[in-house]
C-alpha cells in the first residue's frame, strides 16, 4: 500500500507504531522489533516520557518519526522541541504535532505560529495537530495561512469522526487514528468483526486496522509484545470487500468516545 503524500509534498507511511504507555526502559527494544518487521513510522510525544528510549530504538534507522508538543508548552514550542530533539538524539523530526488544542488556555494559535517557524528552520520537516476540531483548524489557518499536514484524532469503529474526516478530506489533511482498536477489547469481540475475521482467517485486530486503511486513514496501533506487533503489521496485506467495510461502518456510535473531549481537556 502506497504512502500518503502530505499537503506539504512529503510522504508518510500509512501504518505506524504507537508508543503511548510503553516505558522508556522498554520502548527501545519494542521500536527496534517494529522496525525489523517493516514499520516505517514511530509515534511518540513529550507527554509519553519515552522519547529517549524511542530515539535509542531508532538509532541509524531510516524511519518516519513523530513527536508532540505538550499542553503546558504552547508558549514555548521552540524550547520544547529542542528538549525533544535532545532526548531523541536527532537534529529534526519528520512530524511535530500540537498534542491538544487546550481551548481554555487560548494559546494554540500562538503555538501554531511557532510550529510554522520550526518547520521553516528545518527542525520539524512537517507540522500538524492532534485532537483539533474543524473550528480550531480554521483559526490557526486564518492566522498563518498554513494548513496542518495531519490531524491525529481518536478514531475507531465505535467513534468514526465522520464530520472531522470530511473536513480533513476537503482541506488535504491526513486523518491519523489514535486508539484505532478502541479500548478494552470491546470492538475486537463484536460479532460483525468476528465474522469477517473468521471469513479471512485473520485476527479481529487485523480486520479493524484494514478497515482504517481502506477508508483512507493512517493508523498508529500500540503494541509492546512481538506477537501483537507482527499481527498488527499483517493488516497491510488484508483487503476487505465493500460489504465487509459497510458492516464495520455500521458500528459507529455517537457516544463511543473513550478519550477526553478536546473542548474541555487541558
Amino acid at each position: 500500500m502506497d504512502d500518503f503524500t502530505l499537503n506539504d509534498g512529503r510522504t508518510m507511511p500509512r501504518m505506524g507504531l504507537g508508543t503511548y504507555q510503553i516505558p522508556d526502559a522498554q520502548v527501545a527494544s519494542v521500536v527496534r522489533r517494529g522496525l525489523d518487521l517493516g514499520y516505517g513510522l514511530v509515534d511518540t510525544a513529550a507527554f509519553y516520557h519515552n522519547e529517549r528510549g524511542v530515539g535509542e530504538g531508532m538509532r541509524d534507522a531510516d524511519a518516519f518519526l513523530t513527536t508532540k508538543l505538550w499542553n503546558d508548552r504552547h508558549g514555548d514550542a521552540a524550547a520544547a522541541l529542542d528538549e525533544s530533539l535532545a532526548l531523541l538524539g536527532v537534529e529534526a523530526v519528520d512530524l511535530y504535532l500540537i498534542h491538544w488544542p487546550v481551548p481554555g488556555e487560548g494559546r494554540y494559535v500562538e503555538a501554531w505560529e511557532a510550529m510554522v517557524k520550526l518547520r521553516e528552520a528545518g527542525l520539524a520537516r512537517s507540522i500538524g495537530v492532534s485532537n483539533f476540531r474543524p473550528g480550531d483548524i480554521d483559526e490557526i489557518v486564518a492566522a498563518t495561512g498554513v494548513m496542518p499536514a495531519v490531524n491525529q484524532i481518536e478514531l475507531h469503529p465505535r467513534f468514526q469522526q465522520r464530520e472531522a474526516r470530511a473536513y480533513h478530506d476537503a482541506h488535504g489533511i491526513v486523518t491519523q487514528s489514535w486508539s484505532p482498536l478502541g479500548q478494552g477489547g470491546d470492538i475486537l469481540r463484536d460479532p460483525a468483526v468476528a465474522r469477517i475475521a473468521q471469513a479471512h482467517g485473520r485476527s479481529a485486530a487485523q480486520v479493524i486496522l484494514a478497515w482504517h486503511l481502506a477508508r483512507g486513514l493512517s493508523v498508529i496501533p500500540k503494541a509492546a509484545d512481538p506477537e501483537h506487533l507482527s499481527d498488527n503489521f499483517a493488516a497491510l496485506e488484508l483487503t476487505l470487500d465493500e460489504a465487509e467495510l459497510a458492516a464495520i461502518d455500521a458500528l459507529d456510535d455517537s457516544d463511543g468516545r473513550i478519550g477526553p473531549d478536546p473542548a474541555r481537556f487541558g
